[in-house]
């Protein structure tokens, strides 16, 4: 562990802008995301390199002039790794540090280095494990040269197993086994689901950008105390709790991991299991960093991946977090008034966003009075675990209780027969 960290601690950082990959929808601050990436994974920088041109090179990405101004750096620095804010192919990966004589790490290495120093669970170890081999597999390719013929001799002779093919097996092998154990797991989910739909239990998704702010804000709505720290992918494996919210007591909230542009197709694959969890959601709250220079873009990215992952179609409530570091009444100029406007952080907005999620789920909000028989002792029971109940008179054999419940729970109650509701006026003769 030792060895790793110190490896990983001095870095040149490469970022090379493609005029053939430019469109109007690119981000505008890609490199400050890149480097709290880096930052982010333990790296220390000791350098960063930019650079334009037209398109890729087949051979080192780059053109041989910046490959030499990167060797340059690593001599002045002593670097010990280069990491690029590009996908590379194998081949160019094995080039760069062939030329450069150090470890070159690209964006999708990078990613997947995060998610294993984060996953927490059993599952989220397995699931960034799949994707690391699955990214492993596809480099390994002259990686042991010196054995891939071996010479005959007593006990040798014949074709033999190089060591090339022995790792390609028994990574395959490996593969096989998380695959089968992550099947296991997905077929446990789909239980809970349907015992959740069983129940009535509503499932409200958070999801956004990575560092948007969405642990804050789920602990806020369940009382929670899950990690929450202001670096990318700080919440990696995802989590279900019940709400806090007086009113009803049948949603579910599940804080999922952060989507980022440019998202690994090993990481999509590997966490077929948790996004399926999104799927299923009767509800997402997109959770967008308002004071985001970069926001159109990010928003972008996460109704693209939305579409992806064929959850699109999912009814989406936007949620504008980190409200207190703008001026709201200019912002709101530029976006849909419907939005709801929320600090986690500083707590502020919270009722608003509760109210917005009752009115989706519960088809509008009842609050007034209702009166029930005094026989109803379940019912009321019922009513006061809900924690929608704010006053109580008892009047003769009738029980007054002023509410604020859901228009779906109203109907159900409606049919028994004892419950009803109260006009003003007779909660005045009552008074």
């Amino acid at each position: 562990m030792q060895d790793r960290e110190k490896f990983t601690q001095k870095a040149i950082l490469v970022q090379i802008e493609l005029f053939s990959l430019k469109t109007k929808n690119s981000s505008t601050n890609s490199a400050h995301e890149f480097r709290e990436l880096a930052l982010s994974s333990g790296a220390t920088i000791f350098g960063e390199i930019i650079g334009k041109q037209d398109r890729p090179t087949a051979k080192l990405y780059l053109k041989k002039g910046k490959a030499e101004e990167i060797k340059q750096e690593l001599i002045d620095t002593c670097a010990e790794l280069v990491i690029f804010n590009h996908d590379l192919s194998p081949s160019q990966e094995r080039n760069l540090e062939k030329f450069l004589g150090v470890r070159v790490l690209d964006r999708t290495g990078l990613i997947l280095d995060i998610f294993a120093s984060r996953a927490s669970s059993h599952i989220g170890k397995l699931q960034v494990e799949l994707a690391q081999l699955q990214h492993l597999s596809t480099r390994l390719v002259r990686g042991w040269s010196h054995l891939e013929r071996q010479k005959g001799g007593i006990g040798l002779r014949g074709p033999g197993e190089t060591q090339l093919e022995t790792d390609r097996r028994l990574i395959g092998q490996r593969i096989k086994s998380i695959k089968k154990r992550l099947d296991k797991s997905h077929n446990q989910r789909l239980v809970n689901r349907y015992s959740r739909k069983k129940s009535k239990n509503n499932l409200v998704a958070l999801i956004g950008y990575t560092n948007a702010g969405k642990t804050t804000l789920f602990n806020q709505l369940t009382g929670d105390t899950q990690y929450a720290a202001d670096k990318p992918f700080a919440t990696l494996d995802a989590t279900t709790r019940k709400n806090t919210t007086p009113g009803i007591d049948s949603i579910l909230f599940s804080d999922t991991v952060g989507f980022i542009s440019d998202l690994p197709t090993q990481l999509i694959e590997s966490f077929k299991a948790t996004l399926d969890e999104l799927r299923s959601a009767d509800l997402l709250l997109h959770i967008v960093d308002i004071s985001d220079p970069d926001l159109k873009f990010k928003i972008a990215q996460v109704d693209k991946l939305l579409k992806d992952l064929k959850a699109d179609s999912i009814p989406q409530i936007r949620v504008n977090n980190k409200s207190d570091l703008v001026n709201v009444s200019e912002a709101k100029i530029l976006t849909d008034n419907s939005e709801i406007w929320v600090s986690a952080d500083k707590s502020t907005g919270i009722q608003d966003l509760k109210e917005a999620i009752n009115n989706h789920l519960s088809e509008g909000i009842y609050k007034g009075w209702v009166s029930i028989d005094s026989s109803l002792g379940k019912l009321r029971a019922r009513l006061f675990a809900l924690g929608c109940v704010s006053e109580e008179r008892v009047m003769g054999d009738r029980i007054h209780l002023s509410v604020n419940l859901g228009l779906k729970e109203m109907n159900d109650f409606i049919k028994v027969k004892g419950f009803e509701l109260l006009t003003e006026d007779l909660v005045s003769e009552a008074g």
